[in-house]
């Protein structure tokens, strides 16, 4: 089609390679498009629409393209309009929006009437999501949730019915809270509990959209006879329940373009099917596959670097991404002191950059985002959020360190310290603080609670040390007082237990603590602390809804996938963080890992650093593995690193267990082992080279190769 190619070249300056080109001729059948990051996907797609509008006269109300996302549908609808200006107008939307136009006319026809209790809207929901949860946790465990066990309860909701795991299996199911199968299906059992209404969320309009095009012939028919051409965007991140929509949908002319690259599949939990693509020509035999290697965005060193670096996933299809732009000078690799270190490094430089909006930073956990916002808000540099953190200001924790600091202030607060004692380490029963709340105080309250409630000689010996250790507090600095709270009042212990109990990362609830420090380490006193963080909020919401013009982009790895920097700096790459403590022995979780560090990588355009610290309150920490897999790619001949400072290969150092087990024939179902960082298991199965271990709740899927090389796994009892 020269003439198509040609015209568009002269029109738009638009000049596609030969595989972009096939992709667009490409359009009956299915056809799997695998486009590596920077290879114009996008304009291909476009491009591919306005060839069938154009060329094979297809009537623009025929074609249907599925985006990942509301602003990927408008993106794309923008940029049709701006390419084929003469055209009608094609339908772009998300999936849950078209799987929201099947399930209402499915509800409607079935007699159903419903309402949804996720998402925006006018007013408030009398019902919502959380709300149903909270009080369903709550029930069920006997104690409030917080905010980051709602939003993993809510999350593993979305995933199992993204999974589309039948309901009467959904109580044996483990999850990130106790008892969170059992609290699932009675959430789901409660939204239907009303004879003829329905309560939905946003998944639940996926999995009746899939049942309604599977069980209702005619409704089937209806959507199925609505168009002739399917294309779906960042399929990779698509679930079980969505690729079954689109299998309805082109049943009958087999009509498919889905562009995905299984390299930047980062949301498997979230529900996503990554395998669903290698298994592609399974679902429709007679696919064709094309792989858009070309990639129009990186140097030369940071494509090279980071096609060689995600080749060490196996489960993927074999791309060599490679480029024609020139070398723009190396990958930088620094390790710092410390995280005080790496950020005064990341601000000064982003004082003598002149176009900041090409400018990103890059983290794997927004908790790192808060110290960042904090410096660049101090010194006037405007900064754009791609991930609004407000929740971190809403913590609990944060709200627990302002109740210990109210205190101070009086000391007879009996409401404060109601909130604030069962986190002091001192193992007080609710019975005791519900005894100490309905009895008649007056005082000091470390006095008033040592005379109403029948406590231990060491529960008396501490209360009576807090009660000293607050007198002193009011004459602090608010970092020091935060460090007695940690330390002297026993926070730190308590906090301990509780993420013990609970399943939290102790790390994380630590790193807050730290970043409060850090807060408050340039701050006078304790209202100045407070203040300080109202501002900061306020400033975060700024940065997300009302960003200044020529800003620097805080974004974690999940959410920078998309975007393009002239400059990217990826910050924390330690072990723990990524690939985290849970990624670790995982075979699909560290390729996972892998993947998202591919990401984060693929999204500079010239200039990559990745940072690291050696240090952190005085601890020791280690490199990320894939630091220094990069790190050994730099030093291989024509991949030599030129970094300002040389660079040290360091691995991941792990202490091989003497008492390990390094015979796989002594990994048999049924024998019972510890994990060094699971703890003690009974091993379910072997099957392949994967062994399955049920530890507590949940079940582990190990490498075996990796547990008998680095004896992760020892014998427990006889």
């Amino acid at each position: 089609m020269f003439d198509f190619f040609e015209r568009k070249k002269q029109e738009l300056n638009i000049d596609l390679n030969e595989v972009q080109k096939k992709a667009v001729l490409q359009t009956e059948g299915p056809l799997l498009l695998l486009a590596c990051p920077g290879s114009g996907k996008t304009t291909t797609m476009i491009m591919r629409i306005g060839y069938l509008i154009e060329e094979k006269k297809v009537d623009p109300k025929r074609i249907k393209a599925i985006t990942f996302s509301r602003a990927s549908a408008r993106d794309m609808a923008e940029r049709f309009a701006r390419f084929f200006p003469q055209s009608e107008p094609v339908d772009f939307s998300t999936i849950h929006s078209l799987a929201f136009s099947i399930a209402r006319v499915f509800l409607e026809r079935s007699g159903m009437t419903f309402e949804l209790i996720e998402g925006g809207g006018k007013g408030r929901q009398p019902v919502n999501k959380a709300f149903l949860l909270k009080n369903l946790y709550k029930e069920m465990l006997h104690d409030d949730c917080t905010e980051d066990q709602l939003a993993s309860l809510s999350t593993f909701i979305s995933s199992i019915k993204n999974r589309m795991i039948p309901l009467d299996e959904w109580g044996k199911l483990d999850g990130p809270v106790e008892k969170a199968g059992r609290i699932a299906k009675k959430y789901e059992e409660m939204k239907t509990r009303t004879a003829g209404h329905l309560l939905l969320d946003f998944d639940d309009m996926l999995t009746i959209a899939e049942q309604a095009l599977r069980e209702d012939e005619s409704l089937n028919e209806r959507f199925c006879n609505r168009y002739d051409y399917v294309l779906t965007d960042e399929s990779q991140d698509t679930s079980l329940v969505q690729h079954r929509i689109v299998e309805h949908l082109v049943a009958y002319h087999g009509n498919l373009c889905v562009v995905a690259d299984d390299d930047q599949s980062i949301y498997t939990w979230r529900g996503a099917e990554p395998d669903y693509l290698l298994d592609f020509k399974k679902v429709y035999p007679d696919a064709q596959v094309l792989m858009m290697e070309r990639n129009y965005r990186s140097s030369k060193e940071i494509v090279e670097t980071a096609s060689a670096f995600i080749k060490r996933n196996t489960k993927r299809y074999p791309k060599e991404m490679q480029t024609e732009n020139e070398a723009k000078g190396p990958i930088f690799i620094k390790q710092w002191d410390d995280p005080k270190r790496q950020l005064e490094y990341v601000t000064y430089e982003l004082l003598s950059e002149k176009e900041l909006s090409e400018v990103a930073i890059l983290f794997r956990n927004n908790s790192s985002s808060t110290m960042y916002v904090n410096e660049l808000h101090r010194r006037g540099i405007p900064f754009y959020m791609k991930d609004a953190d407000d929740k971190f200001f809403s913590h609990w924790i944060v709200e627990d360190i302002l109740n210990f600091m109210r205190l101070s202030f009086n000391a007879e607060r009996k409401d404060v310290f109601s909130k604030i004692i069962m986190k002091m380490n001192l193992f007080i029963s609710r019975n005791m603080l519900t005894k100490f709340q309905h009895t008649e105080t007056t005082g000091n309250v470390f006095d008033a609670f040592i005379q109403t409630v029948d406590l231990k000689e060491s529960q008396v010996k501490k209360l009576k040390a807090y009660k000293e250790g607050y007198a002193i507090i009011p004459e602090l600095r608010p970092d020091r007082v935060i460090k007695v709270i940690r330390h002297d009042l026993g926070y730190e212990a308590a906090l301990k237990s509780r993420a013990e109990k609970f399943g939290f990362r102790f790390e994380s609830l630590l790193s807050i603590l730290d970043t409060l420090e850090g807060i408050a380490a340039q701050l006078r006193t304790m209202v100045e602390f407070a203040n300080r963080l109202k501002e900061l909020e306020q400033a975060v919401q700024n940065a997300k809804f009302n960003p200044p013009d020529n800003a620097v982009t805080l974004s974690t790895f999940h959410s920078a996938k998309g975007l393009e920097f002239r400059r990217v700096f990826m910050i924390d790459l330690l072990k723990g963080i990524i690939p985290s403590e849970e990624d670790e022995g995982d075979r699909v979780l560290m390729e996972e890992a892998r993947r998202l560090f591919y990401v984060g990588m693929t999204r500079a355009k010239e200039r990559l650093e990745l940072l690291s610290y050696g240090q952190d309150e005085g601890k020791a920490k280690e490199d990320s593995r894939f630091l220094n897999e990069v790190r050994g790619l730099l030093l291989k001949p024509g991949m030599q690193d030129k970094s300002d400072k040389p660079v040290k290969i360091t691995k991941a150092k792990l202490a091989i267990n003497p008492n390990g087990i390094q015979d796989g024939g002594e990994l048999k179902a049924g024998t019972a082992v510890k994990h060094r960082v699971f703890g003690k298991g009974e091993i379910i199965k072997r099957e392949g080279d994967e062994i399955h271990i049920q530890f507590g709740a949940s079940v582990k899927r190990l490498d075996l190769d990796t547990v008998l090389s680095l004896r992760l796994l020892e014998k427990v009892g006889g």
